[in-house]
C-alpha cells in the first residue's frame, strides 16, 4: 500500500500585519472636548511570505502609506503587531531593530526628494550600510558599485550628484540603496508614479527582474491596479482604512469580489 503524501505544510510568513488600527490627532476645536483623531488604519491584517510580493492598491487616503511606515517602524501603531520573521519589530530594543532593517528597506515614491543633492551618489547608496554595520570608506563605496550595478547604472555614476540624473535614473539609484543590505523585504510606496509611463516600465522590468534573480520580496503600494499585476502574485485592496478585499492577483482581477475593486479595475488600463 503505497502511504499517504502527507499535505505541505503552509510556508511561513516574511511579514505579517495583525489586526493594526491607527489614528492620528486632529487639532483641538474646544477646550471642553477631546480632540478628535483622523482614523487611517482600521483592525488591518495582511500576510507576506518570502517570495510572494504583495500589492496594495487604494486611492490616496485610503492607509497605504500610513502603512508603509508601520511595517518599517518608522510609526508605532494604536493597535496590533508588526511581525518581521516572527519577531515583533516594535517589542525590539532600539539596538536591535537597528540590526533587523538590514533585512527590510523602502523605495519612497519621489527619488528626488529621498536623495541628498550634496553628496555624490555611492554616499547616499552606502547609506543604509554605513547606519548599521561597521565597515570602512572603501568597503561601503565598494557595496554601492555593485549595488548600482545590480540596478543597470555603472561606475561612473558613484562620484556624481542627483541632479544629473533622470527621474527614471534617480528611481534606480533609490532602488539600489535598498538593495545595498541585501534586503528579504523591499517596501516600495508608489515608487512609479512620479515617472512616464515609458520608465515606469523600464523600473518595474528592473523591479521583477531583483525578484527573481535576487530573491527580493516587496510589498508593493500604488493606487493602479495594472502596475501591482506586472509585479506581485497576491494584492490587498484598501478602503478608508480597511483592507475590503485580498487575494492571488489572477482571482481578484478576473473576479472582483468588492464594488470599490470593480471601480479599480474599471479605471486601471489592464
Amino acid at each position: 500500500m503505497t502511504p499517504q503524501t502527507a499535505a505541505a505544510a503552509p510556508a511561513p510568513a516574511l511579514l505579517e500585519v495583525q489586526n493594526v488600527s491607527h489614528a492620528y490627532p486632529l487639532p483641538r476645536r474646544s477646550l471642553l472636548k477631546a480632540p478628535e483623531a483622523l482614523h487611517a488604519l482600521r483592525d488591518v491584517s495582511l500576510k507576506v511570505t518570502a517570495g510572494r510580493s504583495l500589492g496594495i492598491v487604494g486611492e490616496s487616503g485610503s492607509g497605504k502609506s500610513t502603512l508603509a511606515r508601520l511595517i518599517m517602524a518608522l510609526e508605532r501603531p494604536r493597535q496590533g503587531r508588526i511581525l518581521f520573521e516572527n519577531r515583533d519589530l516594535l517589542a525590539l530594543p532600539a539596538a536591535a531593530l537597528r540590526a533587523a532593517r538590514r533585512d527590510f528597506q523602502m523605495v519612497f515614491q519621489d527619488p528626488h526628494g529621498s536623495l541628498d543633492p550634496r553628496q555624490p551618489i555611492w554616499r547616499t547608496v552606502a547609506e543604509p550600510l554605513a547606519a548599521i554595520a561597521r565597515s570602512s570608506r572603501p568597503q561601503q563605496r565598494e557595496a554601492a558599485a555593485q549595488a548600482l550595478q545590480s540596478v543597470g547604472l555603472g561606475a561612473a555614476a558613484l562620484e556624481q550628484y542627483p541632479h544629473q540624473f533622470s527621474g527614471g535614473q534617480r528611481q534606480r539609484i533609490a532602488i539600489a540603496r535598498a538593495l545595498i543590505t541585501r534586503p528579504k523585504l523591499i517596501v516600495a510606496d508608489e515608487p512609479v508614479s512620479a515617472l512616464d509611463v515609458s520608465v515606469q516600465a523600464q523600473v518595474l522590468n528592473l523591479m521583477a527582474d531583483l525578484q527573481t534573480h535576487h530573491g527580493v520580496t516587496f510589498v508593493f503600494i500604488s493606487h493602479d491596479l495594472a502596475v501591482v499585476s506586472h509585479l506581485c502574485g497576491d494584492v490587498a485592496v484598501m478602503q478608508n482604512g480597511r483592507v475590503v478585499e485580498q487575494g492571488r492577483v489572477r482571482q481578484v482581477l478576473s473576479a472582483p469580489a468588492h464594488p470599490y475593486t470593480r471601480t479599480l479595475l474599471a479605471a486601471a488600463s489592464l
